[in-house]
């Protein structure tokens, strides 16, 4: 059987990065979200 999820970690940050989040005010609200909430890591890439 082959592998069926191959990581493309420039892709995912690119999905879902800290540059992606704060390009987007849905984005930017979710790392102050996160920030608030007193999270270690406000990003998880």
């Amino acid at each position: 059987m082959a592998i069926t999820y191959k990581t493309k970690n420039r892709k995912r940050a690119r999905a879902h990065g800290f540059l992606a989040r704060k390009k987007s005010p849905t984005g930017r609200k979710t790392l102050a979200r996160r920030r608030h909430k007193g999270r270690r890591r406000i990003v998880t890439v």
